[in-house]
């Protein structure tokens, strides 16, 4: 059985589209702290993550700075009638987040020492 031109146009579009899209799931590789230490700035951390949710200054002059992850869960609730609060596909952050990477920072702004709790 032969294909029409149409078809065949079709089907390579859908593939293709298929394609692109589980390209665009994959997720990127943990990130090897271990090899930053040395030359990985506070400026790069701050252009990679944001501003830190906490910071302190040691009296080295050393600057520890973490941030936190923000757990939180769909709020996807059916309607029931009663006025919830929230819709379908908000977020509900839950609990107290103890979830953090943690950097220290040299006098230069260096990174020499770094944590995780996820």
């Amino acid at each position: 059985m032969k294909m029409n031109t149409v078809a065949k146009v079709s089907l390579l579009a859908a593939l293709s589209f298929a394609m692109v899209l589980i390209s665009g799931c994959a997720t990127a590789p943990p990130v090897d702290w271990n090899s930053r230490v040395g030359h990985y700035t506070y400026a790069q951390a701050v252009n990679e993550l944001g501003p830190p949710n906490r910071q302190s200054h040691l009296s080295n002059g050393a600057t520890i700075s973490k941030w936190f992850l923000q757990p939180s869960v769909p709020a996807a609730m059916p309607n029931n009638g009663m006025n919830n609060g929230f819709g379908v596909g908000q977020s509900v952050n839950v609990g107290v987040n103890n979830q953090y990477l943690q950097l220290t920072f040299d006098t230069n702004g260096v990174l020499t020492t770094w944590s995780k709790n996820y």
